[in-house]
């Protein structure tokens, strides 16, 4: 049986393409909101870490109407970290929105996002978008999508997949490219004429695949997910079960039911077979597993996400200014957090560590990990990371690491600098072809060599390149690669910085902290450009004397200091530095704090003894 009254959609796409922007218009034409209703620019993007890089971090469902059937549209994030939340969501829908920028084509993540799509076996609709960009390639888009769909062994019927052109900003679509269109109506009509309606058996016992899970300060966790087969009602008894784990048939009983309408969650007392539904009460529910009727039950085979490949430990603070400023500082509390994360994001790996304070957690990237540490500061946690390593492995008897693949995007005059930074990092180059003034460039590169690389090449191009990587795979270790070549500025004694100590302290490197910051012995304060850790007293005071010539107390100067984000302390760390990272503060410390503990440990590795 198929139910004609639905369609679910996933809109997939390279990060900046567009896809929240559309879901924007797309609720807007389907009647979700009043004619008087003000509505902001990316609606979708509720999170506020999400609005303020301007990036969708997590996939969210919403729904509107177009001549009385109901769209379910996901919307899913374009970066290649957060890659996890697409490859799940797949499975929730019938069909996707492939958004490509008609001015940069297919990118790395459009590659990713489509393979999982076609491997699926999901219709296709390219949306190509940015069609009023002066500078749009609308021809050249096209052709570069179809040469994608043949790389990736496409069947005759998604290589037929249709084209819509549209501007998101306008809400505007057409199927042809000539002409600009005045509303997204052929849009819709390309969705409920192309995409399939939701198939399964309407008379037979229940199925639900959880595909994403929520939290409600009210109802407790909500389980999303289609309904495969039969209907499902409030009340009802049903088992969780799991394709990959035969030994789980947990009892539970459906509390609440909700359907999504636009942006909102509605209660209602049944769903039948096609809807995406959320399910309250099923407390022992994770995603990928199956909910069924008692009297049959079936899991559903669930898609094996993609291995992280990044590591970091998280730890209890321990430094001098500990407990100051967080709410939840406890190795309970740490605990507690992070295996609850694992639960809601699957691409997130949770370990305990050697320690009892201590967690292994692993992620898809620098960026993952990132996004965690500040969504935990935000909510008041306090803690200390280490420096982000890479998961090595033995395949074959041989040790292996990540290798990612690297798209650059550099004006023509960077190249040389470019080139040397990547020969120094362990870089192939794979492609590279000149566009308009500025170099595309396509690299292997070991997943440890893009550590810090980020901010290297701002500088390096003036702020003007364009860096997209996407994982590779595994291959045989690359030998050596030098993490950082700038050493540290380390506090000598625990206090306030003070103008003067931080003037003849200048001289030595960049500084990272202005005066009236507290500081500690053992923190770090500045990068050494020439290598090397040197320690600095930036607390020092200038004695006064009875005896002064004149000109001698002239204002001292200094160089207004390197604020550090979250993404650069984390690039900057060293083996021997952590990040001690409160709801206030971000700050970069030594592992050991005491100067000569630090000289005498150096010295035992030198000599080997360690």
């Amino acid at each position: 049986m198929t139910n004609d009254k639905i369609r679910n959609i996933a809109i997939i796409a390279h990060v900046d393409h567009g896809k929240t922007s559309l879901v924007n218009e797309m609720l807007k034409q389907g009647n979700v909101f009043r004619d008087n209703q003000v509505v902001e620019d990316r609606v979708m993007d509720s999170n506020d870490l999400e609005k303020e890089r301007g990036i969708t971090i997590l996939a969210k469902n919403a729904s509107c109407v177009f001549n009385g059937v109901k769209i379910n549209v996901v919307d899913t994030p374009g970066h290649a970290d957060f890659g996890g939340e697409v490859e799940r969501v797949l499975k929730m829908v019938d069909g996707v929105l492939l958004v490509v920028d008609a001015y940069e084509g297919p990118m790395p993540q459009t590659r990713f996002v489509l393979e999982k799509a076609l491997a699926l076996g999901h219709k296709v609709i390219v949306v190509v978008n940015k069609i009023d960009k002066p500078d749009a390639r609308i021809k050249e888009v096209i052709d570069e999508v179809l040469e994608l769909f043949l790389e990736l062994d496409a069947n005759e019927e998604q290589l037929n997949s249709p084209f819509v052109f549209c501007s998101a900003r306008k809400g505007i679509a057409s199927t042809d490219y000539n002409k600009q269109g005045t509303d997204l109506k052929p849009l819709f009509e390309e969705i409920i004429s192309y995409i399939p309606a939701p198939q399964g058996e309407q008379d037979q016992p229940l199925q639900v695949l959880i595909s994403s899970a929520e939290h409600n300060d009210y109802v407790g966790k909500l389980a999303v997910g289609k309904i495969e087969r039969g209907s499902v009602k409030v009340g009802q008894n049903v088992t969780i079960c799991n394709f990959h784990d035969s030994s789980k048939n947990v009892k539970s009983k459906i509390v609440s039911l909700f359907v999504f309408e636009g942006l909102k969650r509605v209660p209602v007392e049944s769903a039948v077979m096609g809807e995406i539904v959320c399910i309250a009460g099923l407390e022992n529910t994770t995603i990928g597993d199956t909910v069924c009727a008692n009297e049959k039950v079936e899991p559903i085979e669930f898609v094996k996400i993609a291995e992280p490949s990044v590591e970091m430990t998280f730890m209890v603070n321990d430094s001098p200014f500990a407990g100051k400023e967080g709410k939840f500082v406890t190795s309970r509390h740490l605990r507690d957090r992070l295996y609850k994360e694992a639960v809601k994001d699957l691409s997130l790996i949770v370990r305990d560590g050697k320690t009892a304070d201590s967690f292994k957690v692993l992620g898809r990237g620098e960026m993952h990990l990132s996004i965690l540490i500040e969504n935990m500061r935000r909510d008041g946690y306090e803690f200390q990371v280490s420096m982000p390593q890479v998961l090595i492995k033995e395949i074959n008897g041989k040790k292996c690491e990540p290798i990612d693949r690297l798209f650059l995007d550099v004006p023509e005059d960077s190249v040389g600098t470019v080139m040397s930074k990547m020969g120094i990092r362990k870089g192939e180059l794979v492609q590279m072809t000149l566009q308009g003034g500025r170099m595309k460039m396509e690299f292997l590169i070991p997943s440890r060599g893009l550590f810090g690389f980020k901010s290297e090449l701002l500088t390096d191009t003036k702020g003007e390149g364009v860096i997209n990587t996407i994982f590779e795979g595994y291959e045989p270790y690359k030998g050596e690669i030098v993490r950082r070549d700038v050493g540290s500025l380390v506090a000598h004694e625990t206090g306030e910085a003070i103008v003067y100590g931080l003037f003849n302290a200048q001289e030595r490197g960049n500084l990272f902290i202005g005066p009236g910051v507290p500081v500690y012995a053992g923190m770090v304060v500045g990068e050494n450009p020439k290598g090397g850790d040197i320690v600095v007293n930036v607390c020092k005071k200038k004695h006064l004397s009875n005896c002064r010539a004149s000109g001698s107390d002239e204002a001292l100067r200094l160089t207004p200091p390197k604020i550090m984000s979250l993404e650069d302390a984390i690039e900057f760390l060293a083996d021997d530095e952590l990040l001690e990272v409160t709801p206030k503060s971000i700050r970069i410390r030594k592992i050991i704090l005491d100067h000569t503990m630090r000289l005498r440990e150096k010295g035992k590795i030198m000599r080997g003894e360690i």
